[in-house]
């Protein structure tokens, strides 16, 4: 083999490598990342996230009411049990239906 045929084969060695190595990779699953055990995740503004379970505990203990925030088709399909039903869209229009004093806990799911 002459010093140009090398050449070429090293070249298309090196070419075949990394088509291999940027396919292997493209097809790779990405590597599965932990969850935390208590996601509480800060929303922008005054807005805090909470997990169920805290929002159940504030709820039956009367710290906290619920907020159906969903179309009232959605709220007559299912709710939590009292909770209070006002579409987003109608809030600010009813916001005067809540009490300033007491913790609302927001949902739409």
């Amino acid at each position: 083999m002459n010093k140009q045929n090398t050449k070429r084969a090293f070249l298309a060695l090196v070419a075949g490598v990394f088509l291999l190595t940027a396919i292997l990779a493209a097809c790779a699953p990405a590597s599965p990342q932990a969850e935390p055990a208590n996601p509480v995740v800060e929303a922008p503004g005054e807005v805090q996230r909470i997990t169920p379970e805290e929002s159940k505990t504030a709820f039956d203990s009367g710290e906290a009411i619920f907020l159906d925030v969903r179309s009232e088709s959605s709220y007559a399909a299912s709710h939590i049990p009292d909770a209070l039903s006002i579409p987003l869209a109608e809030l600010e229009a009813r916001i005067d239906e809540i009490d300033p004093n007491q913790w609302v806990i927001t949902y739409c799911t």
